[in-house]
């Protein structure tokens, strides 16, 4: 790797930690070191849209950083490649009127994806399905071919990692793909809130209702950070609603579904609702092990299939992190000089294998059911019988029942000295109710892949 090359690096290490995911990935993945000299570093973007920009949103901070870096005060310039090349190369002349219209088309989509703030590369096509995702992806895409008129809003939950982002993006770029002039928002409401704190500082709100609701497609990414920000909320719940009533799409993503969403008003939850709401669940062994062979050619490795049953079977993690720990093998490899085995895998993750059962105790089972529900262990040993109590304290005593070795009575004292048969009837109820409720069912799933993870 070159100075320059290291240089960036390290640059871009740190100014990945000052702004949001969304902007680093559209802003800098495309970039590249161009030339370094004593007091100026090039920069190398793929159009003059990027040039216009970093420089007018960027360029401050990234001399800053280099700065920082060099001890030295630094000037950067933006090299715009393709530019350069189409003016210093001789045209094609056997090159067709309809091949430069493609060319022409190409670069607006992609001009359009990153104004959209959608990342290129979360395409349906690398999107892996399986039963755990089926039905979200199914509607996405019917969203994603006729906005506005298959299912408005659409709203998609399940836990972190299972790839909720990846969906909200492949809608966007299907919609820019099939209409290059269609208005695309993608956001998260961390961002969404920013935006609105830094529009009401500069006492500038009609700028900030410009960028949202003339939109055709707005796309909301953890729409459960808005929680306890009524400001931000009611916001949200006009710009919503203008977009609504004009016919315009709506899709959002959640960890909960809409009713479990704490601290958030009742009129949102009821227009989450209104739409469609689909989940992502965890995937299955055969499910994850398709992630793992497209992640591996994405990266343009191949995997042996004993060792992406291996990690399918055991490492119990989000696709997230499972994606990490690949990439770790495939490092791990390089940097040895190594063959991917089943041995050198199991090498690498043996600090990740597990057995599966020794994080269930009591003591762990009532804490993750606590803090899952919101609650204080105290609350689950009370004698307290509101039904936002009485649930999940039956739902541990239910754990502690199928997941520990300890007797009824020891798991009643532990409850704050219930009797047995409490634990009895509590694990029969959730027995009963998990068979005939699949949110139930799923609640429990998620509470032991949450202990199962530590």
């Amino acid at each position: 790797m070159t100075t320059k090359e290291i240089l960036w690096q390290r640059c871009l290490k740190e100014i990945e930690e000052q702004i949001l995911p969304e902007n680093y990935t559209n802003w800098f993945s495309p970039t590249y070191p161009y030339n370094f000299g004593n007091d100026s570093f090039t920069i190398a973007v793929p159009s003059d849209y990027y040039k216009r920009c970093l420089e007018e949103n960027y360029q401050g901070l990234i001399e800053t950083t280099l700065e920082s870096i060099l001890k030295n005060k630094i000037h950067v310039d933006f090299f715009v490649e393709s530019t350069q090349k189409r003016e210093s190369e001789p045209s094609n002349p056997g090159a067709s009127q309809k091949e430069i219209k493609t060319d022409r088309g190409k670069t607006e989509i992609n001009e359009r994806r990153i104004q959209s703030a959608l990342n290129p590369k979360h395409l349906f096509s690398s999107f892996v399905v399986g039963s755990s995702n089926q039905f979200a992806r199914a509607a996405a895409l019917a969203v994603a071919n006729h906005p506005a008129l298959a299912y408005n809003p659409l709203f998609i939950y399940g836990s972190v990692g299972l790839g909720k982002t990846h969906i909200l993006h492949a809608i966007g770029n299907h919609i820019l793909e099939n209409d290059p002039n269609s208005r695309v928002r993608y956001i998260s409401a961390e961002s969404f809130t920013v935006d609105l704190i830094e529009s009401l500082k500069r006492d500038d709100m009609p700028s900030f209702r410009k960028r949202y609701r003339p939109l055709d497609v707005l796309l909301v990414d953890d729409i459960q950070f808005l929680a306890g920000k009524d400001r931000t909320q009611e916001e949200f719940f006009y710009t919503f609603n203008t977009l609504y009533e004009s016919h315009k799409q709506v899709v959002i993503s959640s960890d909960k579904y809409p009713k479990e969403l704490l601290k958030i008003e009742e009129r949102l939850r009821s227009r989450f609702e209104s739409g469609l709401v689909a989940d992502i669940n965890l995937p299955d062994v055969e499910t994850k092990v398709a992630i793992l062979y497209k992640k591996a050619e994405f990266h343009q490795k191949t995997i042996p299939q004993e060792v992406a049953i291996f990690m399918a079977s055991n490492i119990k993690s989000n696709i997230r992190e499972l994606e990490g720990l690949l990439l770790r093998i495939i490092a791990y490899a390089s940097f040895t000089h190594r063959e991917i085995t089943l041995d050198l895998a199991k090498e690498v993750l043996k600090e990740f294998s597990f057995d599966k059962t020794k994080n269930f105790t009591i003591p762990i089972i009532l804490k993750t059911v606590a803090t899952f529900f919101n609650l204080k262990v105290s609350d689950l040993k009370s004698k307290r019988r509101s039904r936002d109590i009485s649930l999940p304290r039956q739902i541990a005593m239910y754990l502690c029942r199928e997941y520990t070795k300890a007797s009824l009575p020891d798991i009643g004292r532990q409850f704050g000295g219930k009797d047995h048969t409490t634990v009895i009837f509590s694990h029969k109820k959730i027995t009963k109710i998990v068979s005939e409720n699949n949110e139930l069912a799923k609640t429990i799933r998620e509470l032991t892949d949450l202990i199962e993870g530590g």
